[in-house]
């Protein structure tokens, strides 16, 4: 049974940061590329970054210019995204997902699997 468990959200002041983790258990990953997403109350799941399983390749949502950074683990089959100088629109519940696909990364639809979400909240 496949398994991706997120981690590591919480409340932070603006201009704070947070390390979320998601760590994946139930089947090989490695012809899969990870990818976090992002869903605030009322919108539809966007895309955030995701990460070839080698972490060769790496791609980013435009909002993020800069602040985020997506890493993985592959000997902890663990996904990382670091976030800093965060503002409270990045305020969402964060979730990471696996696709097989080698190029889609930022659509939702491509993702074959999800974790449950981490709630983020940034305070103003």
């Amino acid at each position: 049974q496949v398994q991706l468990v997120e981690s590591g959200g919480g409340l932070v002041q603006t201009g704070g940061s947070l390390r979320l983790s998601c760590t994946a258990s139930g089947r090989t990953f490695s012809s899969y590329a990870m990818g976090w997403f992002r869903q605030a109350p009322g919108k539809e799941r966007e895309f955030v970054a995701a990460i070839s399983w080698s972490g060769r390749n790496r791609d980013y949502a435009k909002f993020v210019t800069g602040r985020f950074t997506i890493s993985i683990d592959n000997a902890k089959n663990t996904l990382y995204l670091q976030m800093n100088s965060l503002k409270p629109e990045d305020t969402a519940v964060y979730y990471c997902a696996a696709t097989k696909s080698g190029s889609s990364w930022s659509i939702v639809r491509e993702y074959d699997y999800w974790g449950q979400g981490t709630q983020v909240t940034v305070s103003s």
